[in-house]
């Protein structure tokens, strides 16, 4: 009998793709980071999104061209991807200015806005401890925030960035039944298009050595790499369990912004991210104990 033929060792390779699949999606933020210190974030979005198409064209010679213009709800699909595009381009610019681990542990409160958004928009019930759960969760963003100094630009960057990023996991939920190279490609398709309109809008185009060629390429390569284990992890183990690894990205971008960046977390980041941390665990505890968390409730990964 083959070894992931048994149930528990198929969940053990889930747990190990979706570890997998944030170490590389924590590993292609810090890429990005070092790429957008010397080359304009338009940029590196365009050839992000080109480098992209190394692994989706593959996917959608075998499933044929009919797979991306068949789907349902066109509009919805256009509104997702537009704003994965906008989030993208904001996260971009928000790890410019602020350590990477500042930036995940704004998009850390992601599952706490979709539990919110889920209420609002999908008209889902959300009860009294999850409710205080989210309060929580936006106490540890205001600390990380300390609205006492001022909010600074970048902060603000980011924080539109998460909610953007829960407004598409939301979306997501909505388009459960269109195919994820769909999905992707499409998503992708709209980076092109936003970082060619910001290419035009707030700088044009520095000639990148061949490193920062490679480094552009392999991004879109790595992203859509990491995207397809989370999805194959999500099929293969519970979401209840996968949930809470997804917070390893914290712990990646402490480590890789201290290597490479020298940047490490102050009090108030370490303070506030622990928060909302924990108020994201007590929301998927309450999911699993209401029902099943169902799997397009796991953000699938930042950019």
């Amino acid at each position: 009998m083959s070894f992931f033929a048994n149930p528990r060792n198929q969940i053990l390779l889930g747990v190990l793709l979706m570890l997998g699949g944030d170490f590389m999606f924590s590993l292609n933020d810090a890429m990005g980071k070092w790429l957008v210190v010397t080359l304009p974030v338009g940029q590196v979005i365009v050839v992000r999104s080109i480098g992209a198409v190394a692994v989706l064209g593959p996917l959608i010679a075998r499933q044929g061209a009919g797979v991306l213009f068949n789907a349902d709800r066109p509009w919805l699909q256009v509104a997702r991807a537009t704003l994965t595009a906008v989030e993208t381009a904001l996260f971009y610019v928000s790890v410019f200015y602020l350590p990477l681990a500042d930036v995940f542990s704004f998009y850390m409160a992601g599952p706490i806005y979709v539990a919110a958004l889920s209420h609002m928009l999908l008209g889902e019930r959300v009860g009294w401890r999850r409710w205080a759960a989210i309060l929580v969760g936006f106490l540890g963003v205001l600390i990380m925030l300390e609205p006492s100094a001022g909010f600074s630009l970048a902060s603000m960057y980011a924080v539109a960035g998460s909610v953007l990023f829960a407004v598409t996991i939301i979306l997501g939920r909505m388009l459960r039944g269109t195919s994820d190279t769909s999905l992707v490609t499409w998503q992708t398709v709209c980076s092109l298009v936003v970082g060619a309109v910001m290419m035009l809008v707030f700088g044009g185009w520095r000639a990148p050595t061949s490193v920062e060629w490679t480094g552009m390429l392999l991004l879109g390569i790595v992203a859509c790499i990491a995207h397809l284990m989370i999805v194959r992890a999500l099929k293969l183990a519970p979401a209840a369990l996968l949930a809470p690894l997804h917070y390893t990205l914290l712990l990646w971008a402490v480590v890789f912004g201290w290597l490479f960046f020298g940047d490490v977390p102050g009090v108030r980041i370490l303070v506030g991210a622990a928060i909302v941390v924990l108020a994201g665990l007590f929301i998927f505890h309450r999911q699993k104990v209401v029902a099943t968390v169902p799997p397009e409730d796991v953000p699938k990964g930042i950019n």
